[in-house]
């Protein structure tokens, strides 16, 4: 007959790999994440360098530089969008990496609960074997 702790083992085996997988999304969100941040921050310097420089005096120039940084300003606007809906992204992968660490945990902290029960139970057997045979053992008094 297997042992309830080998016969959890499967369970066990699957929820270790379930986390694992959990961690390897976690991570790569990061990395969405950071992406995207990089790339606010990238366009954020581009329209201050863009807006510091100096160009032409003429009415239209103007309005053409004018037009261009607000569709700048339209792009940062899009990319923190971007940034907001992957920090929301992470905190749910990162809730799913949660999830999947806290039952990886439960089940190898009732595993071994079962295993040292066993070891346990298997020493109790032991020494009623011993104890048996050590009785056995002893010469009888009282019979020469």
């Amino acid at each position: 007959m297997t042992s309830r702790a080998n016969r959890l083992q499967p369970a066990a085996d699957l929820a270790r790999e379930r986390q694992e997988s959990a961690m390897q999304r976690l991570a790569e969100q990061q990395q969405r994440l950071a992406k995207a941040e990089q790339q606010l921050t990238e366009l954020r310097r581009y329209r201050e360098e863009y807006a510091d420089t100096q160009g032409g005096v003429s009415v239209s120039a103007l309005l053409n530089r004018r037009q261009f940084v607000e569709r700048i300003d339209q792009v940062i606007a899009q990319q923190i969008n971007e940034v907001t809906r992957q920090q929301r992204q992470l905190e749910h992968v990162r809730g799913q990496w949660r999830d999947a660490h806290a039952r990886e945990q439960a089940l190898g902290s009732v595993i071994g609960r079962y295993r040292e029960q066993e070891r346990k139970s298997e020493e109790r057997r032991e020494q009623a074997e011993i104890d048996e045979r050590m009785q056995y053992r002893r010469p009888m008094r009282g019979l020469s």
